[in-house]
């Protein structure tokens, strides 16, 4: 595979599998120190096309814990990323699917964050989001399609392309809590 591409691939059902098993080894080798483990991205939305990388999204309970945590997750073979550009609080920690060979596409990709953070609300929130609204699920799929083909799967104008969606899908989502709370 190119470096810098990425790939998309529809929706397989051991996906939530593989997810139980990452929480377990991360629960378990992170002892006390994670306490909250969440599937997030488009793997965890049953039938959404997606790129094959099992998000999760790991707690800690303070900013202290953030770095004993890090390095127990890398001892099951996970490196530490860049994080977003939408927020500088998580450390990101991706397993790469060849261990020699830095790639775009890790295996699974862990969210490291304090638990009850304005991050981990929005992660979770933004699934729960997706889970729930089929359409706007569907419109998700079909927008991160088409402009990964018109970017012919580079990976920083793929990226920029779904942060914009996230964007607009958290305004909605704040419209219709708004709209919500006032009825």
């Amino acid at each position: 595979m190119e470096e810098n591409k990425v790939r998309l691939m529809h929706y397989d059902p051991r996906w939530p599998q593989e997810f139980q098993q990452t929480k377990s080894s991360i629960l378990q080798s992170c002892a006390g120190w994670v306490t909250a483990v969440e599937h997030v991205g488009s793997t965890a939305i049953s039938g959404l096309i997606a790129r094959p990388t099992i998000d999760v999204l790991a707690g800690v309970e303070d900013t202290n814990a953030l770095a004993t945590a890090a390095q127990l997750i890398e001892g099951l073979n996970f490196r530490i990323n860049d994080s977003p550009d939408w927020s500088a609080e998580p450390i990101i920690l991706g397993k790469p699917r060849h261990l020699s060979v830095a790639q775009p596409d890790p295996t699974h990709c862990v969210w490291l964050v304090i638990y009850g953070s304005d991050c981990w609300h929005r992660m979770v929130r933004m699934r729960d989001w997706l889970r729930e609204q089929k359409e706007t699920a569907i419109r998700f799929e079909e927008a991160k399609v088409a402009r990964w083909r018109s970017g012919e799967g580079e990976l920083s104008a793929y990226e920029a392309d779904k942060a914009l969606f996230f964007a607009h899908l958290e305004d909605q989502m704040g419209a219709s809590r708004r709209s919500g709370d006032s009825q």
